[in-house]
């Protein structure tokens, strides 16, 4: 497989997953320990990212368009 089909499968695989989760979220965890009357909280310090299930409609599209040029190519 050449490198434009095999970047196109994975976009189209990538563009489904986020698709069917709904739109996923990355970052922002906080971890939390209840001890006795302590509480601990443990936060991350970057910013979560929110990916759209729009934009895993487009990357879908461009990873299809790409599958296509990589199997018009050969």
């Amino acid at each position: 497989m050449t490198a434009l089909r095999i970047a196109g499968v994975l976009l189209l695989m990538m563009g489904m997953a986020v698709f069917v989760a709904g739109g996923i979220s990355i970052g922002g965890d906080v971890l939390q320990a209840p001890l006795g009357a302590l509480d601990l909280t443990a936060q991350d310090n970057y910013e979560a990212v929110v990916i759209p299930q729009w934009m895993s409609l487009g990357a879908m599209v461009v990873g299809g368009m790409v599958l296509v040029v990589g199997f018009r190519k050969s």
